[in-house]
């Protein structure tokens, strides 16, 4: 054999030696698993039926009655057929209760408990007759008499409910671990103690309990397939809420950009006519109106191309979207002519007290927008209604009022995507204003709004 060859069985066999080591490795890793899942004591309470509301304790009724059915019938069954008097007898029916009952909140502890007790019950059962002190004198050994065993049949009912509630509510490979426990241990005690052939009652545990188990793995699958379908739903909600928030960020900052962008070509023109004004201005005027024109030029072409990528629904196409000029509260009229050609009668739009005055572009813009989306939602939530509007100028500010009057005819509701309200209370925020919304009495809705014009550099905005 030549050096490469032995060098490439080495490689071999280490990888297989690896793949060994790694399945061994995952092997003990699913067994340290399986036992602290099955070899549990936790609280794990059986949860009420959510629907119908008068049957959300029926499982726990019936398990009740379970428990007392099984525990009369059990007393003797252990007393006279299996020959363990009653006073053995009455202490095993009621550990073999307390296992069934204890099954609706700790159901790994239950399902051993419940093991356990059979176990014994069938070991002493097999005692000769004589040779036990509970031994009850004149009656028929089971195997005798053809009694079934291992399982009596009130403990095997017990038995398959607590595999019922364990299986609803640990992992599917604990509760098949504990379905493979359940059948084998009683077939090796049959093997072990009275050798022969299978007793009924063995390949009947294996049905029924593969039975239950297998619906309760189903049915805890499902009530998990719910539970994460509803965690889902409430996560693709507020992702939708968080997606409807930055979109209506994003529109509101596309047209206070807008504004500032004139404001700034506006100190631009200034800064270069200025030197104009003055006869023989200094240099230094000359200089530091230059400085001021060059630096809002600057921050002018930086602001437009921000806003062009904010504008367009391609980042890399900034200049695609059409611009147009941004409404003003100069524009109120022709908006109301089109709600009243959507069916709405419309009373006010001018200022309801005090002086109209010059307004902040920004004030302007947003109080357009809030009166805009007040008109909409009544058109879309209130057709046909009466909308009443106040614009009252302040010394601190404007307030906005738009009330409407209650539908006329039942309204299916709107599909929409919650833009309306979100970005009325955004467009106030931003202005350092407050806005309020909500039903009225009489069935109508109102939205009132306060947007300062005194706005502090904080918030972005100067007076």
């Amino acid at each position: 054999m030549t050096r490469v060859d032995l060098v490439d069985g080495a490689g071999r066999g280490g990888g297989d030696g690896e793949r060994a080591d790694r399945f061994l490795t995952g092997g003990l890793r699913g067994l340290r698993g399986l036992r602290g899942e099955l070899w549990n004591a936790a609280l794990l309470p059986l949860p009420p039926l959510g629907r119908p509301r008068r049957l959300r304790w029926a499982p726990h009724l019936v398990v009740l009655g379970i428990t007392l059915a099984t525990t009369v019938n059990n007393v003797d069954q252990l007393a006279q057929v299996y020959r363990l008097g009653y006073v053995l007898g009455w202490f095993l029916s009621l550990a073999q209760a307390a296992a069934l009952l204890l099954a609706l909140s700790r159901p790994a502890a239950a399902w051993w408990l419940s093991l356990g007790v059979n176990v014994f019950v069938a070991a002493a059962a097999r005692i000769p007759s004589g040779h036990g002190v509970f031994t009850a004198a004149g009656t028929v050994p089971p195997d005798q008499g053809g009694e079934p065993w291992p399982w009596s049949p009130p403990s095997f009912i017990a038995h398959a409910a607590v595999t019922l509630l364990l299986a609803l509510r640990l992992p599917a490979r604990a509760a098949w671990a504990a379905y493979v426990l359940g059948v084998g241990v009683p077939f090796l005690l049959q093997q072990t103690i009275s050798p022969g052939p299978y007793d009924t009652t063995v390949p009947l545990s294996a049905l029924v309990f593969g039975a239950v188990t297998l619906i309760g793995t189903l049915l805890r699958g499902r009530r998990e397939t719910r539970s994460q379908l509803v965690r889902q739903t409430t996560l693709t909600a507020e992702e939708r809420a968080r997606r409807t928030l930055l979109e209506e960020r994003s529109r509101i900052a596309r047209e206070l950009h807008d504004v500032v962008a004139h404001h700034m070509s506006v100190i631009s023109i200034q800064a270069q006519v200025a030197p104009h004004l003055v006869k023989d201005p200094p240099d230094e005027l000359r200089e530091n109106l230059q400085g001021i024109r060059e630096n809002a030029l600057e921050a002018l072409t930086e602001l437009r191309r921000v806003l062009g990528v904010l504008r367009s629904e391609d980042p890399e196409d900034p200049d695609g979207a059409p611009q147009a000029p941004l409404p003003t509260l100069d524009r109120l009229d022709g908006l109301l002519d089109n709600a009243r050609m959507a069916g709405l009668t419309v009373h006010g739009g001018f200022p309801a007290d005090g002086e109209r005055r010059p307004l902040p572009p920004g004030v302007d813009l947003s109080a357009y927008r809030i009166v805009q989306e007040a008109l909409s939602n009544a058109i879309r939530h209130a057709p046909g209604s009466t909308v009443r509007i106040a614009l009252a100028h302040g010394g601190a500010g404007l307030r906005v009022r738009v009330t409407n009057t209650a539908a006329r005819e039942r309204v299916p509701p709107s599909p929409g995507a919650g833009h309306g309200l979100l970005g009325m209370r955004e467009r106030a925020a931003m202005l350092g204003g407050d806005l309020a919304a909500g039903p009225l009495p009489d069935g109508g809705y109102e939205v009132s709004a306060f947007l300062p014009t005194n706005v502090s550099p904080t918030n972005g905005e100067s007076q």
